[in-house]
């Protein structure tokens, strides 16, 4: 069994590859050619979790393992941490140990890709990131890679973390730039992730008619990093309806009418909304871990 490093992980997972690899997982999952239960959550210490996700389809299954420690940053320690464990169905082989942390940023990040390219109004950007993170990073990484964005503007509630970020996008060639507040650039742009843990809302209402959101950072009902009245002005997307019904803080919070949210998948084959915001919310779920697994593994 071979393990991979993160660095070694990334490179075997490139965003616009990913992405391709996601929508073909999409629609297996709808045609019944892959499957994966909810995944398992277990409380641990105060806010931290432990999840277990596996997933299979007719030459690999997976099983990741993820630690989350919101506190962690604080601490100068990674939030998420992980493995992912990924073996032959034919035989059991264990093929190999790809590292958590960098399968889930990258999955994630690219599956915002692929929303963003069926979904935003203007994907061109310019892109506002709130958070200053692993997934921010991966973000503006894919959103570069995948959608040639140029202008991306940064901002966190640890300065550090956002100057750095913002360092790391103009070494990508993205003029990037630090603001305090998403206010003062919300008339600007295009296009949105959040990209925290918060359990409040980082994001005014007051976003553009034609801006798409990328909310990823909220992954339980307790945590919403957009506000009730921007949900509800929206148009909505998720990764999966049933993680989005048990998981998604953000929907959750803001009572919202399940009939008007529609997954991805659903999304793939329909044509670009006409207007907007668009909000594209997800979870996880461990198809999208399985979908990395067949691009580095070629099946």
């Amino acid at each position: 069994m071979r393990i991979y490093t993160a660095e070694q992980t990334a490179r075997c997972l490139p965003y616009v590859g990913l992405a391709q690899s996601l929508a073909s997982m999409l629609r297996a999952e709808r045609e019944g050619a892959a499957r994966a239960p909810q995944r398992l959550v277990i409380p641990l210490r105060g806010e931290n979790v432990l999840l277990l996700m596996p997933a299979t389809d007719d030459q690999l299954a997976v099983t990741k393992l993820v630690t989350v420690h919101p506190d962690n940053p604080d601490r100068g320690l990674p939030t998420v941490r992980g493995e992912l464990l990924v073996v032959d169905v034919t035989t059991g082989e264990r093929l190999g140990l790809l590292e958590g942390q960098t399968v889930t940023a990258r999955r994630t990040a690219a599956l915002s890709l692929l929303a963003a390219r069926h979904l935003a109004p203007r994907p061109a950007g310019p892109m506002l990131i709130v958070g200053a993170g692993v997934q921010a990073r991966a973000h503006l990484e894919a959103f570069r890679e995948g959608l040639h964005v140029t202008e991306a503007y940064i901002t966190s509630r640890t300065a550090a973390r956002a100057d750095a970020l913002a360092k790391h996008g103009r070494r990508l060639g993205v003029r990037t730039r630090v603001v305090d507040h998403p206010m003062e650039v919300l008339d600007q742009v295009a296009l949105i992730v959040t990209a925290t843990t918060s359990s409040k809302p980082v994001l005014p209402e007051t976003v553009r008619e034609d801006a798409f959101i990328a909310a990823v950072g909220a992954f339980r009902p307790n945590m919403a990093e957009l506000p009730a009245a921007l949900i509800h002005r929206a148009r909505l997307y998720v990764d999966t309806l049933d993680g989005a019904r048990a998981e998604a803080g953000d929907l959750i919070q803001a009572n919202v009418d399940w009939g008007d949210v529609k997954s991805l998948g659903e999304a793939l084959d329909e044509p670009r909304p006409l207007g907007g915001p668009v909000v594209f919310k997800s979870v996880g779920h461990a198809l999208w871990d399985l979908a990395a697994a067949r691009l580095v593994f070629g099946k």
